[in-house]
Formats: structure tokens, C-alpha cells, sequence
């Protein structure tokens, strides 16, 4: 399927639906806002690999996975994000205040989702890898979570990994909490409902903060992201 360009902006289990039915309404965030100090200041979701831009490649993956357009918010960078995600099915919230860290950009994604989700992803636009298969997988241990859990997190060998998935009363808790409350926050605060989803797949665990992070993820597995020709360090 290709992307969507017209759009507007072990115990016992829940009794959601499958993760490819229709009647599973997953709400989705994709945070865009930072400034990438590490990165020359320049938006690293815009990096290609294999000539695509990082963010339309994790939007082609939440399409493909039957996500519904995801909410993208957007702060630092945001006039160069926003024109090349021209004429695509999402919604842009901008946060005004980025500095104020990740948490202020979560809250408005979560604010400007629609009420009727069965649960929420969250995304960072930074993986290079997350694909359609992992957002399916991820919804499918989200079905299948341990009772008494309300988030589900993908765990590679031991270390936690993204994007994570919560139920609809995690995100209503997170928006009447304090300004600095967000998920992270969230799961100090009730570890007993957050499942640590095993996985092998390291897709989970791979984001480039830095142009080390671009050298180290080339020379491990071959593939090479490159800034588009606007973005390219001058020498």
C-alpha cells in the first residue's frame, strides 16, 4: 500500500480485538520537535535511508500497520519538517515551547488525539528501521498484555526500547497530572502496570542521535543514512 498523500491533518488477556481488525482504533504520536543540538542543530528525522526521509518512512510503517494518520508534533525545525510532509494524511500540532522538553510535546499529541481510541502508540521519529511488521507485533502484545497492565514497552536484552503503547486511562492520567508528567513519569509512578514486552528485534532499540550514531549504525549493518542535499554539512 502505498502512502496515503490526501489526508487531513503469560496470564490472563484482554478482550480487545485483533490488532488487524477494524474495530482496534489505535491512536498514534510521532514526536518531531527537537532541536537535535547533537546533530548540528538540523532535524535528524529528515535523514534518508535508501534516498526516503526517516519520518515518511515510519508514516509508510503506521499506515501499513492500519494505525490510524497519527498526530505529528512539531517544534524546533518545524516549517523544514512540515514541507516534506506536504499534502500527507496527518495532523501537525505545534508545540511553542520545545525547550520544555519531550514531555510538553507528548502531552499535546495526546490532547489532540481523538477520544475514541483503544489505545495509543508513541513514536519517535528518529528509528531508521521500525516497519509495519514491528508496529503489528507491538499491538499485538498491547492484545495480549498481562491483566492488571496498562503499558506495554518493548524490552531488548534487558534495555527498554521504542515505540511504547498505553490504554486510553493512561493517557487520561497523564493529561490531569502535573506539566512534567508523561509517560516516562508515569511508569515511576505504577511499574506494576508496565509490561516489559520481551523482543529480539532490535529495531526496537535503534535511533541516531549523533553523527557517531550515523557512523556506528553504517558501519554495523551497512546501511547509510545520508542528510538531503539542503541539510548536508558543508566542508
Amino acid at each position: 500500500m502505498g502512502l496515503n498523500r490526501v489526508i487531513s491533518r503469560g496470564t490472563a488477556m484482554h478482550p480487545l480485538p485483533r490488532p488487524d481488525s477494524p474495530h482496534l482504533r489505535v491512536g498514534a504520536v510521532l514526536l518531531a520537535a527537537g532541536a537535535a543540538a547533537r546533530m548540528g542543530r538540523r532535524p535528524k528525522c529528515l535523514l534518508e535511508l535508501d534516498g526516503e526521509p526517516l519520518i515518511l518512512r515510519l508514516l509508510r510503517a503506521i499506515e501499513g500497520a492500519g494505525v490510524n494518520p497519527p498526530v505529528v508534533v512539531l517544534g524546533h525545525h518545524g516549517q523544514r519538517i512540515a514541507a516534506a510532509l506536504h499534502g500527507l494524511a496527518v495532523s501537525q500540532t505545534i508545540n511553542h515551547d520545545p525547550d520544555a522538553g519531550q514531555v510538553s510535546s507528548l502531552r499535546l499529541g495526546l490532547r489532540a488525539l481523538p477520544d475514541d481510541v483503544d489505545g495509543v502508540m508513541v513514536l519517535l521519529a528518529d528509528q531508521p528501521f521500525i516497519t509495519a511488521q514491528d508496529l503489528r507485533e507491538l499491538m499485538a502484545a498491547y492484545q495480549g498484555r498481562p491483566a492488571g497492565t496498562d503499558m506495554v514497552q518493548p524490552s531488548v536484552e534487558g534495555l527498554p526500547g521504542n515505540p511504547v503503547m498505553f490504554s486510553p486511562s493512561v493517557r487520561a492520567q497523564i493529561l490531569a497530572g502535573p506539566p512534567n508528567m508523561g509517560s516516562k513519569q508515569w511508569q515511576v509512578q505504577h511499574p506494576q502496570a508496565v509490561h516489559a514486552w520481551t523482543s529480539s528485534n532490535a529495531h526496537y532499540r535503534t535511533d541516531v542521535d549523533s553523527p557517531e550514531d550515523i557512523e556506528s549504525l553504517g558501519m554495523r549493518t551497512g546501511h547509510w543514512l545520508r542528510w538531503p542535499p539542503d541539510l548536508a554539512p558543508t566542508l
